[in-house]
């Protein structure tokens, strides 16, 4: 027997109480880790901040808005490969807006310093995982084309 919608207890938004503490951990973390960042210089940190979240709204996001569409509008309709494209250029450009002092090597002497590791050698790993993202995409798009093409039989 089905009950009534009107009879349904809601489920709580936040889920499980198990999800409720993980959410609660999270944001205890967040607030540990923002208290400890913003230990030293907290006025350039929180610019740094607001300027990256700036600079994504109002410039990176039409950027790669207008890439997507210009990819969709060059295939003239929404082709099956376009995601195969779309995920390996997000997760690239992600590790590079992440990254992009070491790969560009403007920090190599101050990470030097605070880690006491060699800031060589970001750009190549940068560039071999951008190309293990695109080949396991192209990898992985060949073999949903081949699987969904049916076997012809020559008679």
């Amino acid at each position: 027997m089905r009950r009534s919608p009107l009879n349904r207890v809601p489920r709580p938004v936040l889920g499980s109480p198990f999800h409720l503490l993980v959410l609660l951990c999270s944001f205890a973390l967040c607030a540990y880790a923002g208290v400890r960042l913003l230990d030293g210089d907290w006025l350039m940190i929180t610019v740094w901040f607001v300027g990256a979240a700036l600079i994504h709204d109002l410039v990176l996001l039409p950027l790669y808005a207008a890439a997507d569409r210009a990819l969709i509008t060059a295939t003239g309709r929404r082709a099956a490969w376009v995601n195969h494209v779309r995920v390996p250029a997000a997760l690239s450009g992600l590790l590079l807006l992440v990254w992009f002092p070491l790969i560009t090597g403007r920090v190599s002497e101050r990470y030097a310093a605070v880690t006491a590791l060699s800031a060589d050698g970001f750009a190549a790993r940068w560039l071999l995982v951008t190309a293990a993202l695109f080949g396991g995409s192209a990898v992985l798009f060949a073999v949903r084309t081949g699987r969904r093409r049916p076997a012809t039989e020559d008679q």
